[in-house]
C-alpha cells in the first residue's frame, strides 16, 4: 500500500512540473539556446575599424594650429555580428579640450577612450597618440595687392588698377597669420593691352593661408589710358552760322591748344581735321563765342586746352544787300555799303548807269563819283 501511494505521489508532482508555465519554460529555453548559438557559439573575428576624432568643448579664443590625423585606426576582435554592428555605428574618439592652453598637448589614445560595444575586445591602436599645437585665435586684415607682367601697347598706359575686395580679413593661429603682412594677386598679364576690362583673378597664397580660406579670387578693375601730347593748332578755321545762313567772321581762323593722342600723330594725322570750331551768339551782340568739337568716330581721348582768340566778330550782312540810309533821293539812292566794297571797275558801273542828266538822279550820280575818287586817292 505504501509502494503505491509513493506512485501515485511522484505522478502527479510530474504532472504539476508540466502542467504549470510549461509553455513559459518552452519558450525561454529555446531563447537561451539560440543566445548560446550566436554569442557563445559564433566565431570569433578580428578587423580594423577607422574611428573618427571628435574635437569637444575647445575654447573660443583658441584654435588648432597644426595638422594631426582626423581617424585613428582600431584593431577590435569579437563575434561577427557584434563587430558589424560596430562598424555601422557613428563610433567617434571624443577628445576633451576644456581645460586647454595655448602650447602643445599629447592625446594618448588608451583603450578606455575607445568606445566599443560589450564582448568585443581592443588589440590595437594606430596611431598610439596625436599631438595638437593650440593657439591664440586673431583676426587680421591684409591689404591685396596687384601683380602685373609685361607692357601695354605703345601709346597706352595704366591709368589706374583697382582690386575689389582692396582689403581681405582673415581669421586663424596668430602664429600663422603674424608671419604675413599682406596678399597679392597672380601674375596679370597687360601686354599689348589697348582696352580697359574687369578680370576675375586668384590669389596666390601660402598654404597655411589656403587652409584658413581656402582658393580665393579678387576682382581686378583695370582702365587703360591714352597717352597724349600737347600741341598748338595754327589756322584752324571757325564756322558760323546764324539762323541757317553761313557768315563771315573776322578772324577766320584761330589758334587752339589740344592734348592730342600720340597714336594719332603716329599716323601722321592733321591735327586740324581733328576739331571743328563753331562761334555761336551770345545774345544781340556781334561778338560770337568759339566752341570746339572733337571728332569722336577715332574713340580716342582729344581734350582742347584753350582756343586764341576765343570770340570772333561778325563781318558784312547775311543773305544779301542790306538797305541803309540812301545817299540821295528818289527811286534811284545806291547801298553805301555795296559801294564801299565793290572794286573800282564795279564802282564806275554802278555810278554811270544810276541815271540820265539832270534833276535829283544826276546830283546822286555825282556825288556818288566824288565818293567814288575820293577812294581811289585814299588806295594809290
Amino acid at each position: 500500500m505504501k509502494e503505491i501511494l509513493i506512485t501515485l505521489y511522484r505522478k502527479m508532482e510530474l504532472a504539476k512540473l508540466f502542467s504549470k508555465d510549461w509553455l513559459l519554460k518552452f519558450v525561454s529555453l529555446v531563447l537561451a539556446v539560440i543566445l548560446w548559438y550566436f554569442v557563445g557559439g559564433e566565431d570569433r573575428v578580428d578587423k580594423n575599424v577607422m574611428i573618427p576624432i571628435e574635437i569637444i568643448n575647445l575654447p573660443r579664443d583658441l584654435v588648432i594650429s597644426n595638422q594631426f590625423k582626423k581617424e585613428i585606426e582600431v584593431t577590435v576582435s569579437g563575434p561577427r555580428s557584434l563587430i558589424l554592428e560596430m562598424s555601422n555605428r557613428a563610433l567617434t574618439r571624443q577628445v576633451d579640450l576644456s581645460a586647454a592652453t595655448p602650447g602643445t598637448m599629447v592625446i594618448e589614445n588608451d583603450h578606455k577612450h575607445i568606445p566599443v560595444l560589450r564582448g568585443i575586445t581592443i588589440q590595437r591602436v594606430q596611431p598610439s597618440s596625436i599631438i595638437l599645437s593650440l593657439d591664440k585665435l586673431i583676426q587680421k586684415q591684409f591689404p591685396v595687392e596687384a601683380k602685373t607682367v609685361g607692357r601695354v601697347a605703345d601709346g597706352y598706359y595704366v591709368r589706374f588698377l583697382k582690386i575689389d575686395p582692396d582689403v581681405i580679413t582673415i581669421t586663424g593661429p596668430q602664429t600663422t597669420l603674424s608671419q604675413v603682412d599682406e596678399l597679392s594677386t597672380k601674375a596679370i598679364n597687360l601686354e599689348g593691352v589697348k582696352h580697359s576690362s574687369q578680370l576675375q583673378v586668384p590669389l596666390e597664397l601660402e598654404p597655411a593661408i589656403v587652409e584658413l580660406i581656402g582658393e580665393t579670387s579678387v576682382t581686378a578693375d583695370i582702365t587703360i589710358g591714352v597717352e597724349t601730347v600737347t600741341r598748338s593748332i595754327d589756322g584752324v578755321e571757325v564756322h558760323a552760322v546764324l539762323d541757317g545762313v553761313k557768315r563771315e567772321v573776322n578772324p577766320e581762323a584761330v589758334k587752339v591748344i589740344a592734348n592730342i593722342p600720340k597714336v594719332l600723330m603716329d599716323q601722321k594725322i592733321d591735327p586740324k581735321t581733328l576739331i571743328t570750331l563753331t562761334a555761336l551768339k551770345q545774345g544781340d551782340d556781334e561778338i560770337l563765342k568759339v566752341k570746339a568739337v572733337v571728332r569722336t568716330d577715332l574713340e580716342m581721348p582729344i581734350e582742347v586746352l584753350s582756343i586764341v582768340p576765343d570770340t570772333v566778330r561778325l563781318v558784312g550782312n547775311s543773305g544779301g544787300p542790306a538797305v541803309p540810309a540812301q545817299l540821295g533821293s528818289g527811286k534811284n539812292g545806291y547801298d553805301f555799303k555795296t559801294i564801299a566794297h565793290a572794286t573800282g571797275e564795279d564802282r564806275q558801273t554802278k555810278v554811270e548807269g544810276g541815271s540820265g542828266s539832270g534833276g535829283p538822279a544826276a546830283n546822286d550820280a555825282a556825288s556818288v563819283k566824288v565818293l567814288k575818287n575820293t577812294k581811289t586817292k585814299k588806295k594809290y
